[in-house]
């Protein structure tokens, strides 16, 4: 694909990147891209990787990252990633599972954890090779290189002629991408894409989002080893689209505000800030202003809900109204986060509330919200342009077929970007999928009448049966308290529970913010989460959450506590989903003290 488009592009910009010291874009051309790819393949082949052998990449967003992964599939070598966050262990454990003896990792801290799991390895790793020249090396190192070096080995006429021939030998049922999932019960799988799955995953997209062309620019913001952003970035490259690489995903609002780009893919988490944030302003909002943003978000509730969803032509009246908040509410808002030029913004990987949602359509932000996995090579379903329904994850890609087993309602899907198997785990594919072919993707759904919207349930695995035999499904109650602005994260326990608890971690700025706006004191965290005002008014907060939810699912006690759920204490996934099992280690004594005198 990228020799393909650089022929098609030739100078233009295919990647933005910024420069750390001087904080400068940088732009890369097509013909420069194809031209770095084309030298990492030669040096694949050059140092001995062999057909369908595995490489890894451990490392941030960067533009050594593309050459690498695009590199690898033109040498029909195997792209294993990893995330940046990755410790130790778990780079251990995806080198020895895939036999990685090459792993190509980022910053220091990649560098870091990637050699001490290669001292610990014996033979297995054999070699490092370092994208950023910054990195300090051991002095006791003697086999990593800087990628420079690297793929230096390719430049010469023998390694190119054997990559002619190897791409030329190349067939769609070639494995392209091995992605270990996160794990958050038992240990990572790792999901088997093939250039067949990525070609149909391209087609599809290019059938239901015609709207993204070359003209649009795409922010790289999710870690590359997520297949949504995978999945995303290679689209976009497959439309000519440019890509500004975030490399620290604690800078985003800053390149945002810097790039302002017109597509990004994200998970809810972003979206839910953003509605948190834009909440609180309205709240805060004098007399006046709060009455018009008030009429701001119903007329663009109206507007975008019942016409432009629908695909109807609205009032003129109503049309003069919208047109007119476009240009001031709703632009004000979306400059503030860099969003203004938007074309599209694919939301997924969790579940997106409904308010949320109609939120962020009414002031004007187009999101596309939808489902998959890594097992679909992304996207199951998503929003259409017209005639989506809320509530809905969205309507079928196009040749998606999708079942609902009679039995569990789990969702069943079909098609050919569903992953080949689980990598070296038969009896785990064999488990994946029914006797006829459809995968299991352990979530619960259901079909609406028109046999292609999807609505999205629970995860099967995440429902807690409570010890009077009431099934809960967390993950709804927790994205009722998503979007407030005074809760960062939220926790639910009731397994084998008499009633739903809940461990909250506030959102501190703005809680300490609430709480000097009403006089009351405090010495630190720990003392304003104790103080009874403080614990009244987040159990206001949940009530009014769970208005909708029936008595046996809500919140009966929750605690606050100090700080976050966090990847490197073990409690998040690297997609940033709970892990419950080791929350409910960690807080033990918390979560027994909300159940004490309750449950004899």
């Amino acid at each position: 694909m990228i020799p393909h488009q650089a022929e098609r592009y030739g100078q233009r910009v295919a990647l933005l990147h910024r420069d750390p010291r001087t904080g400068k874009w940088l732009g890369i051309s097509w013909n420069a891209f194809a031209d770095r790819v084309r030298l990492t393949s030669q040096a694949l082949i050059e140092y001995g990787i062999g057909v369908q052998e595995n490489i890894g990449i451990y490392a941030p967003n960067m533009p050594q990252y593309f050459y690498t992964a695009f590199g690898a599939y033109g040498a029909r070598a195997v792209e294993v990633p990893m995330y940046p966050t990755g410790s130790p262990d778990q780079i251990k454990y995806i080198v020895r599972d895939a036999n990685i003896r090459l792993l190509f990792v980022g910053e220091q801290q990649q560098y870091n954890n990637a050699y001490k799991a290669q001292q610990e390895m014996g033979d297995t790793l054999q070699k490092i090779v370092i994208f950023d020249r910054s990195v300090v090396r051991y002095p006791t190192d003697e086999t990593s290189v800087f990628f420079e070096e690297f793929v230096r080995l390719g430049d010469n006429a023998r390694a190119e002629t054997a990559a002619r021939i190897r791409r030329n030998e190349a067939t769609d049922d070639n494995v392209a991408l091995i992605i270990y999932t996160s794990g958050t019960t038992g240990e990572p799988k790792g999901v088997v894409i093939t250039h067949a799955n990525f070609r149909e995953m391209m087609r599809i997209h290019t059938l239901r989002l015609p709207m993204v062309t070359e003209r649009d620019l795409s922010m790289c913001f999710l870690p590359l080893v997520h297949i949504f952003e995978k999945g995303w970035t290679n689209f976009c490259l497959c439309r000519g689209v440019r890509i500004a690489i975030n490399r620290d995903p604690k800078m985003i609002r800053q390149t945002l505000l810097e790039v302002r780009p017109t597509l990004m893919c994200n998970v809810p988490r972003f979206w839910e800030k953003v509605y948190a944030g834009a909440n609180e302003r309205l709240t805060r909002a004098a007399g006046p202003m709060q009455r018009l943003l008030r009429d701001a978000l119903r007329t663009g509730r109206e507007y975008v809900l019942n016409y432009r969803r629908t695909g109807e032509t609205p009032p003129r009246t109503l049309a003069l109204k919208f047109a007119f908040y476009q240009k001031t509410v709703y632009s004000a808002l979306k400059r503030a986060v860099g969003i203004e030029r938007g074309n599209i913004f694919p939301v997924a990987g969790a579940p997106l509330s409904d308010e949320i949602a109609e939120f962020l359509l009414s002031v004007d932000i187009p999101i596309v919200y939808g489902y998959g996995l890594s097992e679909t090579s992304a996207t199951v379903c998503c929003y259409p342009t017209v005639s989506y329904t809320l509530g809905s994850i969205g309507t079928l890609m196009p040749d998606i077929d999708v079942r609902i087993d009679p039995e569990n309602n789990e969702i069943l899907v079909r098609g050919k970007t569903i992953m080949r198997e689980y990598y070296r785990k038969p009896e785990e594919t064999r488990r994946a999928f029914t006797p006829d072919g459809y995968f299991r993707t352990g979530d619960a759904g259901r079909l609406g009448e028109d046999g292609c919207t999807l609505f999205f349930q629970e995860r099967i695995k995440d429902l807690f049966k409570t010890s009077n035999g009431k099934y809960i499904a967390p993950q709804a109650i927790e994205m009722s308290l998503g979007g407030n602005p005074y809760i960062e994260q939220c926790a639910v326990i009731a397994d084998e529970r008499k009633f739903v608890s809940a461990l909250i971690v506030p959102a501190f700025d703005a809680l300490e913010a609430h709480a000097r706006a009403r006089g009351i004191a405090f010495t630190d965290r720990a003392d304003l989460i104790a103080r009874e005002d403080i614990i009244r008014f987040y159990r206001s907060l949940i009530e009014e959450a769970q208005q909708h939810f029936a008595s046996f699912e809500k919140i009966k006690r929750f605690t606050l506590l100090q700080r976050p759920f966090t990847i490197q204490d073990g409690e998040l996934t690297d997609t940033l989903k709970l892990r419950r099992g080791a929350i409910a280690r960690r807080y033990a004594a918390e979560i027994e003290a909300m159940y004490k005198d309750t449950e004899k």
